[in-house]
């Protein structure tokens, strides 16, 4: 979107809304842009004003909507990645406790880390070790780890 496409603009609490017209002429849209990313987090569809040509006015209210919305959008497409990043299996300590084993993957495009994480029912940290991002955590890895004390895991896999 060029800068000559925008007629109307507000920024406030991190964002910057922006009324763009459709590069097609079909109509407005509203751009959701927080600060310091230079795309739009959200661009959805915006309402015409009373003359059926130029965009409604963007005022306090509309801002708040859109950018509950763009916030929405944001901490869903953060939770998807994170979940489509992470594996966890319950097993049990020493001590007949229920632990988690989580195996986090940290994406990046030249050098991803893996980590292997165990937590107790309270959802303290037990123990946190760095692995290779191709480890295979199956329950009887996870439960393997815990009971040989969450030794650090070596290149490879599940032989620690």
């Amino acid at each position: 979107m060029s800068e000559e496409q925008i007629v109307m603009r507000w920024a406030e609490s991190g964002w910057t809304a922006e009324i763009v017209e459709n590069d097609d002429g079909g109509g407005w849209a509203v751009s959701m842009t927080r600060d310091g990313h230079s795309k739009p987090t959200l661009v959805v569809p915006w309402v015409m004003g009373r003359n059926k040509k130029d965009p409604k006015p963007l005022n306090k209210a509309d801002f708040v909507a859109q950018l509950k919305a763009a916030e929405d959008f944001l901490t869903r497409a953060q939770k998807q990645n994170r979940s489509a990043h992470r594996v966890s299996r319950d097993v049990v300590g020493a001590d007949g406790e229920r632990l988690r084993v989580i195996f986090d993957i940290t994406p990046d495009e030249f050098e991803p880390e893996g980590e292997l994480v165990a937590t107790n029912r309270a959802n303290e940290e037990l123990a946190r070790v760095s692995c290779p991002v191709n480890f295979n955590l199956t329950r009887e890895v996870a439960q393997a780890w815990v009971d040989g004390g969450f030794q650090p895991i070596r290149e490879g896999g599940s032989d620690w």
